[in-house]
């Protein structure tokens, strides 16, 4: 199996950097095949001027080698760093991860199919806030919700199998005593991140959408907002 770890801080010595490197040497004691793109220490350019470009290409040959795609930032006003969202404008370019037509149908493939089929996606989110802001009734709203244009809008909509985010709370608080035990809740996700059940979002089918991309009435029904795009029972 192999992974892409790519991960947005600017400082090596920070939580984020030792849980890469930690979360990194794990997933090769697993027997992965660990590829990384360090956005900060690489000094990516994330503007889009032109599309294409060779750093863009390397990254495009990362991606459709890895079994496994890890997203790892700081959790900064609700959404990923700038560095990291330029990297996808950038990367997950159109005929690559979006816009890919069906030769059968002439149609876009997107919503659980798409250029990164066949792929799951973690992402690994630290927040300076309590545990429970960010959960079903915090005020910053629950994490999935939060990231829905990432794990939804990106990641469902490129066709790789999203799994529920690894959120790390109070993380300027974590220091040499607690750091173990934010540790060990990596590593027991890491060690079934290859089997686990991704979130289940209905793809874009004719059974759950009409041709106004709208959930049809007899789906979902009695549920609203992004709950609704789930598989339920």
């Amino acid at each position: 199996m192999r992974a892409l770890w790519v991960v947005a801080h600017p400082d090596e010595g920070s939580l984020n950097h030792h849980l890469y490197r930690f979360g990194s040497d794990l997933l090769r004691t697993h027997g992965w095949d660990v590829e990384s793109s360090d956005l900060y220490a690489m000094d990516w350019d994330p503007i889009l001027r032109d599309e294409g470009g060779p750093d863009v290409e390397v990254e495009q040959r990362k991606l459709l080698d890895a079994d496994l795609v890890v997203l790892q930032f700081p959790l900064w006003w609700y959404g990923m760093p700038a560095i990291m969202k330029g990297w996808v404008d950038r990367v997950f370019e159109a005929g690559f991860a979006y816009d890919v037509i069906d030769p059968d149908t002439g149609r876009a493939r997107k919503y659980g199919d798409g250029g990164l089929v066949g792929r799951r996606a973690l992402t690994i989110v630290t927040a300076g806030d309590r545990p429970g802001s960010l959960g079903p009734r915090g005020i910053s709203g629950d994490v999935e919700d939060v990231l829905w244009t990432t794990l939804h809008g990106t990641l469902w909509y490129t066709g790789m199998q999203a799994l529920r985010p690894h959120l790390i709370t109070r993380a300027r608080d974590v220091d040499s005593t607690k750091v173990g035990d934010v540790e060990q809740r990596l590593a027991d996700r890491l060690a079934g991140v290859a089997d686990e059940s991704p979130i289940p979002y209905l793809p874009l089918d004719e059974r759950y959408y009409d041709h106004s991309i709208r959930l049809c009435p007899e789906v979902s029904v009695g549920a609203s907002g992004n709950a609704a795009h789930r598989f339920t029972g």
